[in-house]
């Protein structure tokens, strides 16, 4: 899953790295190295614009909320449950059905957290001793330094309680896309801990390497078969992964410290 995860990244080196043509400066985020659902993310989109004379589409950096609210949702209240999309089920799942066909995007991070429960701290739950056992987090990232370019849905929800003309009667709102964790070794892999995402987390956002961005992100794609070719894992041996504080278990701890690597897990063994 994806429940959490860093982008710090300014707009500007966004705009260059996926060849953005509008966006405004306005709706600039401030960086946020602990993310978390309802927040609002940046997303890489293709739609018309908007009074445009041309129905081409325009490569935009947008500002969403994270947490998907289907158009045809009562209300927004599940958009907290829906921050993860299946790769296995999207295409066919009525929430994420109308999305994947027409409103993909890409989510940039700068990699992901994953919480592992230590060993000690796993016997003591068996033992009845613990009920909420301490979680040592990881933080997942591309070995090379690049992007993280999580594949993602993004939906527009009309609130019909306000009028047409109030800031809020529209949310704009998206779901990062999931998949299984590799197996394989990773890239870059700690002395002591996981050597592979599935010894993390059985599953992960899925990571859309640049030769997939264009087809990804344009709408007038909506062959079911050629955009479920798009979810395929990409190549093995790309992330690496490292220990980081507890700190970032609380969504009010925010700052770069938070991606410090640590020398070992400060939550016992692991593995």
């Amino acid at each position: 899953m994806c429940g959490r995860y860093a982008a710090s990244r300014r707009p500007e080196d966004l705009v260059r790295i996926f060849e953005i043509e509008k966006w405004e400066p306005e709706e600039t985020l401030a960086p946020d190295w602990n993310v978390a659902p309802t927040k609002e993310v940046y997303a890489v989109l293709e739609r018309p614009l908007k009074d445009a004379h041309s129905p081409r589409p325009v490569r935009q950096l947008r500002a969403l909320k994270w947490g998907l609210v289907p158009s045809w949702s009562k209300s927004p209240e599940g958009a907290a449950r829906m921050i993860n999309a299946r790769a296995e089920t999207v295409a066919d799942k009525p929430s994420f059905k109308r999305a994947f066909s027409t409103r993909r995007c890409i989510l940039p991070a700068d990699g992901y957290y994953e919480w592992v429960t230590g060993a000690g701290e796993r016997d003591l739950e068996v033992e009845g001793k613990k009920k909420r056992p301490r979680k040592q987090p990881y933080f997942v990232t591309p070995a090379d330094g690049s992007v993280f370019a999580m594949a993602g849905l993004y939906e527009f929800w009309r609130d019909r309680t306000l009028p047409d003309d109030h800031p809020a009667a529209w949310w704009v709102t998206c779901s990062v896309i999931t998949t299984e964790a590799e197996k394989a070794p990773l890239g870059v892999a700690p002395e002591e801990g996981p050597h592979s995402l599935a010894d993390i987390h059985p599953r992960m956002p899925l990571m859309l390497t640049p030769d997939r961005w264009d087809a990804w992100l344009d709408p007038r794609h909506t062959e079911t078969e050629a955009l479920t070719g798009l979810l395929a894992a990409p190549s093995e041996g790309l992330m690496r992964a490292f220990p980081v504080a507890t700190a970032v278990s609380n969504v009010r701890n925010n700052g770069p410290e938070l991606l410090t690597e640590l020398d070992g897990p400060e939550v016992g063994t692991l593995f």
